[in-house]
This record gives structure tokens, C-alpha cells and sequence, in this order.
């Protein structure tokens, strides 16, 4: 029918500017997040990306999901302010038909609503945690610091400072070193200092112009050795395996996962794409605006909503986490508790359109 085909035109319409928007909101926010981590030296700047791209296939789902109920309800929203939906209705078309539209566009992007929470998310924050170990291991001096902080390496082993670097991080200017050896404290301070790789692929850290401070606690007995070059072997430790939490764990490990977490998780999981379906329904009688009337309450009304529904989601995953609900009613309650106010907005938007249309 035309006014379906309309409809879901202008629903990808508004979809594809809310995402945009929504995407672009919650990107910076989690740029500046990094960004702030990479500058305080807690991760390398390299990985600034890759951890942004991970974390975006983490929020995706839920962004998904606002943004399917924020198109339907924008636009339908506006069919009644241009008074078209009074049209369309004076031509025997009911509130419900507007589901057809609305499902048909919503399905698609429910369905990889549905892939992104069961599969993706997962996957990317699991990821994103073995990243963040296998730089964690990384024993790399001049790339791990950052000028102007102290940084541990080696395990808590090795504290390095530096006062300014290279543009290329190839070299790095006034430097201190204080590490513990043989059960002795050595500190070292240097004009300049850079990094060599062997043949055989070992990693060294050469200073240069420097002196070193040599001294057993306890003892007072020390040494003080001026040097042209000063070199340390940096060693990678061991790549700790990321923790399997049940955020990060297949799906299909999952449903065999009899522990209270996973089943909590499992909750969290279904439960986000039937909210986008309720959402995207609810959205259909929710859309009223009186012409004459304020154009913003709905949306409040929406915003409050959403808001509701989220934290519900929230808390019956983690009261099946704790054992205070049960798996099979937190999976169902919260929808099945959304679902009345939906039903009791399509009755009251059609009972009482019927009395003005037995008017004459």
C-alpha cells in the first residue's frame, strides 16, 4: 500500500539521522574516555582505535534499539502534527495498520539487535579484554611512559620517569630509572636515552651521559658510577588469559552455563532485542500529538519510558544473578509488565476515536 511505503521511507529517514547523531555522541564520549587513559599513560596510544571499535560493537545494541524508537515515534509524531494521520484515518485506515509499516521495518534491525547482543558484543569485549592484557605485558620503556609521569614496568620491578620525548618516540630526553636487582636499589639518571633491538631480538634500553646510584637498604654502603652508555635487557612478561566472565562468553556456552551470573547474563541477552520490539510498538499509540497542544511531551514521555524499561532490564539481570528471581520470570516479567501499558495506549487512542466518528 502507498501510505506503507511511506511510512517506512520515512522511518529509514529518521533512523539514519537519530544513529548518526547517537553514534556520533557516544563515540566522542568514549574517544575522550581513551583518550584520557592513553594521555595518563594506563593504555598505549596505539590502541586508542582498536579499543574504540570494540567498545562501539559493545554499545551498538542498545543504540539500535533507541534509535528504532525514536524513528517511529518521530515520525508518526509528525504525521499527526501535519495532520496527515487525520487523513489517513478519515479513509477508514485504523491505528493498527500501522503495525504492518512498523514491524516490517523494525524486523531487520531487530534481528541484528539480536545478533549483536548473542554474539558480537561478546566477542568484542572479550577482545578488547585480551588487548588489554597483551599490552598490559608489555615491557616496552619508551612507548609505555608518558612525559612528565612516572610509570612502573617490570611488574612493579622498574619505575622510569621521563621529561620530554620525540616526536617519533624514538628517543627520549632527562631520564630516571630506579629498579630493584639482587635485592639492591639502583637508581639511574640520564641526559638522553633510546631503545636497540639485537639480531637475535632481544630488547635493550640504552641511556646515555648519565650516573647511577647504587645502594643495599639497610647498609650504609653505596656506589656511584657516571657512564657514556647504560644499557637494560626489557623483557615482555606473560600475556595473562582474559578473565571468561559471562559478558564475554558464546552464547552457546552460555545456555549450558547453570551458574546464577550466566543465567543473568542469558536475561540481559533476550531481553534487549524484545525490548526494541516492544519499544517499536509501543511507539505506534505513544506518537499522538494534539496539533494545538505542546509538541514535546510525548517525547518526554518517551525518554521516561525508555528509561523505566532499561532499569528494570537491568535489575531482573542482576536479581537472577543473585538468585532473587528466577531465570524463566526475569526473562519474561519485565516485557510481559511493558507490554499493559502498550495495550492500554492502542485501547484508549482507538475507543476514543470512536465516538468522533459517530458524530455528525
Amino acid at each position: 500500500m502507498i501510505f506503507e511505503r511511506a511510512a517506512r521511507r520515512e522511518f529509514a529517514q529518521a533512523a539514519a539521522g537519530i544513529s548518526v547523531v547517537l553514534l556520533a555522541i557516544l563515540t566522542s564520549t568514549q574517544l575522550i574516555r581513551l583518550l584520557n587513559d592513553a594521555a595518563g599513560g594506563r593504555i598505549a596510544p596505539e590502541a586508542v582505535l582498536a579499543l574504540l571499535g570494540f567498545s562501539a560493537l559493545n554499545f551498538l545494541p542498545i543504540l539500535l534499539s533507541l534509535t528504532l524508537f525514536v524513528a517511529v515515534l518521530l515520525s508518526l509524531s509528525r504525521a499527526y502534527r501535519d495532520s496527515e494521520m487525520a487523513v489517513w484515518q478519515s479513509c477508514g485506515l485504523p491505528l493498527t495498520a500501522w503495525l504492518r509499516p512498523v514491524l516490517k521495518f523494525g524486523f531487520p534491525i531487530i534481528l541484528v539487535i539480536a545478533l549483536l547482543s548473542a554474539v558480537l558484543s561478546p566477542w568484542a569485549s572479550l577482545m578488547s579484554a585480551e588487548y588489554k592484557n597483551k599490552l598490559a605485558s608489555r615491557n616496552d620503556a619508551t612507548s609505555r611512559v608518558t612525559p612528565g609521569a612516572f610509570r612502573e614496568t617490570g611488574q612493579g620491578q622498574r619505575v622510569v620517569f621521563v621529561e620530554a620525548m620525540a616526536d617519533d618516540v624514538s628517543r627520549v630526553r632527562n631520564v630516571f630509572v630506579a629498579a630493584v636487582e639482587n635485592g639492591k636499589l639502583g637508581v639511574v639518571m640520564a641526559a638522553t636515552g633510546h631503545q636497540e633491538f639485537m639480531e637475535n631480538g632481544d630488547r635493550f634500553m640504552v641511556l646515555e651521559n648519565g650516573r647511577r646510584y647504587e645502594v643495599e637498604p639497610g647498609t650504609p654502603e653505596f656506589k656511584i658510577m657516571d657512564f657514556e652508555r647504560y644499557g637494560f635487557r626489557t623483557e615482555d612478561s606473560a600475556t595473562k588469559p582474559a578473565d571468561l566472565l559471562p559478558s564475554r562468553q558464546p552464547l552457546w556456552d552460555l545456555l549450558f552455563d547453570d551458574r546464577r551470573s550466566a543465567r543473568g547474563e542469558l536475561v540481559w541477552r533476550i531481553g534487549v532485542p524484545l525490548s526494541a520490539l516492544i519499544l517499536a510498538l509501543m511507539a505506534v499509540p505513544l506518537s499522538y500529538v494534539n496539533p494545538r497542544a505542546g509538541r514535546s511531551a510525548n517525547m518526554l514521555i518517551a525518554i521516561l519510558i525508555y528509561a523505566i524499561y532499561s532499569n528494570l532490564l537491568s535489575a531482573s539481570q542482576t536479581w537472577v544473578a543473585h538468585g532473587k528471581l528466577s531465570f524463566w520470570l526475569g526473562v519474561w516479567a519485565v516485557h510481559g509488565l511493558m507490554l499493559l501499558p502498550v495495550a492500554f495506549m492502542f485501547y484508549r487512542r482507538i475507543n476514543l476515536r470512536l465516538p468522533r466518528l459517530g458524530r455528525r
